[in-house]
């Protein structure tokens, strides 16, 4: 009888739940004594994933996806000192040694000793070490001591776990995104993109304390779900120029600050929204920035895509009009979420009801049996966030 299933990648557009190995406490050929096994609770299929699937990446089949992932530890190495078998946690996307350079100055995301191929590695994903993926039923977690954030009660905790599950990537991401662009009291904000990393951005950004948050995207269910929770909305199928649309909200035609939650697969605007143009979210934040702003890019950018739309784009060279925003002094940060410099904080504005993220981003529990038809709703545009609950312990 097989003790494990996991949700893999087989081909575009195609993913299957298989049998997989139950994980062991080991690093290859070596026990892995820093390590626990987790028996999952929640697992989010992430759009990050879709990219995979759709077969705009250089994933190979049969990776077990999945690096969103909050669990019970089950089973720990005997380096393991300050989590325990019981607790109740939450997994960064980021796998991070705590021993590197960049992970001690608190660069998680660019960790220098999970991957021997780059900086930064993830569980579940291309080119990110071979870790294996979380959309399963148990999975194991390396530097545990480091890496994983116990909830302090598992009871309160599986209260609102519909909310917590989004710790592990989506919420820190989105919050990363508006912190980057300088988002504070205040501020009026454009986030391009209703996703739910888009969405836990807009969210973020009223936490952070703006005055206006503006969000742009092309369909209509997501727009709605971003005005669910006082967002103003830019339909950008229309024709009318993006500035325009901006200043018929705000009274000008910028913005203080930006975010780009969309990423390589960007579509144009107005007669092109059916064309995909993977600069255009980054031209667009650019143009609608007032000069001396910042702009937030946690939108996923790759070095392969077998499917874009030219040469350049296939290695990710994408035509960036640099010099506007050289010209207009603004401030670029890109790259992966550190999660773990936000998650504690993210975790006590959920606990103490300062936010309800689950919400926002519109969260809807299945079974494993059922992720098949969650990657295609999402990647059909549902305005959802598909939260996979593997050992049906999560209450309606």
């Amino acid at each position: 009888m097989c003790q494990n299933h996991g949700v893999a990648y087989v081909s575009p557009g195609v993913v299957e739940v298989r049998e997989i190995e139950y994980p062991k406490l080991a690093l290859g050929n070596r026990k892995c004594e820093h390590g626990v096994i987790l028996k999952i609770v929640s697992t989010n299929i992430c759009g990050s994933d879709q990219h995979m699937v759709r077969g705009r990446t250089t994933a190979p089949s049969g990776l077990v996806l999945g690096h969103e992932i909050t669990g019970f530890i089950i089973e720990a190495g005997r380096d393991v000192e300050f989590v325990k078998v019981g607790d109740l946690v939450s997994v960064p996307f980021n796998i991070a040694c705590g021993r590197c350079r960049n992970c001690k100055a608190g660069q998680t995301g660019i960790c220098l000793n999970v991957n021997p191929a780059r900086p930064g590695a993830a569980y579940g994903y291309v080119d990110m070490g071979g870790w294996v993926g979380g959309q399963a039923e148990y999975v194991m977690v390396p530097y545990a001591d480091f890496n994983l954030l116990k909830f302090p009660d598992s009871d309160q905790a599986m209260a609102k776990i519909k909310d917590l599950t989004l710790l592990s990537d989506i919420f820190p991401t989105g919050f990363h995104g508006a912190v980057t662009a300088g988002v504070g009291p205040g501020s009026i904000v454009y986030v391009a993109g209703a996703g739910p990393v888009g969405l836990a951005c807009a969210a973020s950004c009223h936490l952070l304390g703006a005055a206006v948050v503006i969000v742009g995207d092309m369909i209509d269910e997501r727009l709605a779900q971003a005005r669910s929770f006082g967002c103003e909305t830019i339909d950008l199928k229309q024709e009318a120029d993006l500035a325009d649309q901006i200043a018929a909200i705000v009274g000008v035609p910028e913005v203080d600050c930006a975010v780009d939650c969309v990423g390589f697969e960007a579509k144009g605007h107005g007669h092109d929204s059916t064309q995909e143009q993977p600069a255009t979210v980054l031209n667009s934040i650019m143009e609608i920035t007032r000069a001396g702003g910042q702009l937030g890019i946690p939108g996923l950018y790759v070095t392969g895509d077998p499917g874009g739309v030219d040469e350049a784009a296939k290695t990710g060279s994408l035509k960036i009009r640099i010099g506007l925003g050289w010209a207009k002094s603004h401030s670029i940060h890109t790259g992966q979420c550190p999660v773990m410099k936000y998650h504690r904080q993210l975790m006590n504005a959920i606990l103490y009801g300062k936010i309800k993220i689950a919400d926002a981003v519109n969260v809807e529990v299945i079974s494993l049996k059922d992720a098949v038809k969650g990657y295609h709703d999402f990647d059909k545009g549902a305005a959802k966030k598909f939260v996979i609950d593997p050992h049906g312990m999560i209450a309606n």
